[in-house]
């Protein structure tokens, strides 16, 4: 019997999942040409199907974009994306772009992702699957999250001791990062940078974690509990550190039971390729791993 297995690399700690960002938007219309046409992504047919939300589907992710005029929220950072092929996913933003004009919208094509920028200001970066994105063909395999200089360490400590999550300090693209495990192949990196930081304007990040209660009692000794949703859900929006009790960053962490009714929902991905001319038989659903 062998004993040569690293077990550590199967191991996800608290963090089971990482399934949406919500980011509002002011106009449907233009987030259903940026996310479902341009992405080719796929809008969730069963929930939020009305005109004043949407939840847009890849993998086993989402994007929830409910209405909110006038100003849409900005995450500060940049959400990865994997798609299937990048040359179909170009053709199809060039699709779109005149659709966009007059808007904060653009798109370029790098060696090995497409940078896409949605139509108020948010920032993508599309990859074609690849190792370090685990099996992943269609998902959300990171959110990066921009943070000021000389926190790294700090933020670290405080995904470690509160949420008992896996936690790698490590460099991304020459910066300085706290990368937190928040799923099979997802992770949150906290990248330190010398910008400017906008304003937090409430967008928020949904997680699922296995200890639901532990997090819970340690950020509520704290005051650090914003919202009691319902026995399967609560919300904290500051990051501190855990010594002084200095607020280090602010995104609001929508974080749910493994016991939550949503919890593995199977998600409708579509196959972006089928179409009315050249249709298929059988080939609608998206084909390949999520």
């Amino acid at each position: 019997m062998t004993d040569s297995f690293d077990r550590s690399k199967e191991s996800l700690g608290n963090i089971l999942h990482m399934e949406h960002v919500n980011l509002a938007v002011p106009d449907q219309k233009l987030a259903t040409l940026f996310y479902v046409v341009g992405l080719q992504f796929t809008r969730d047919p069963f929930i939020m199907n009305g005109v004043d939300n949407m939840w847009v589907n890849m993998g086993r992710c989402q994007v929830h974009l409910p209405s909110r005029n006038p100003i849409a929220q900005k995450l500060r950072g940049t959400v990865g994306f994997v798609v299937p092929n990048l040359a179909t996913l170009e053709s199809s933003l060039a699709d779109v772009a005149p659709y966009l004009e007059n808007t904060a919208f653009s798109y370029t094509r790098k060696n090995d992702h497409i940078k896409a920028t949605c139509p108020w200001g948010n920032n993508f970066k599309i990859h074609e699957p690849a190792p370090q994105y685990g099996t992943i063909d269609i998902g959300m395999p990171y959110v990066e999250l921009d943070i000021p200089r000389g926190t790294t360490e700090k933020i670290g400590k405080f995904y470690d001791e509160i949420f008992g999550a896996t936690v790698e300090l490590k460099t991304i693209h020459s910066n300085e990062c706290a990368s937190i495990k928040t799923g099979k192949s997802q992770f949150l990196h906290f990248l330190e940078t010398d910008s400017k930081q906008n304003q937090y304007d409430g967008h928020h990040i949904a997680i699922y974690i296995s200890d639901f209660a532990r997090p819970y009692e340690k950020l509520k000794e704290r005051g650090l509990i914003s919202m009691e949703t319902d026995e399967y859900e609560w919300r904290f929006t500051d990051i501190i550190d855990l010594d002084t009790g200095k607020t280090l960053f602010e995104i609001e962490h929508e974080v749910r039971s493994a016991t939550h009714p949503l919890y593995s929902r199977p998600l409708i991905n579509r196959n972006p390729e089928q179409n009315n001319r050249g249709y298929h038989p059988g080939q609608d659903n998206f084909i390949g791993q999520i």
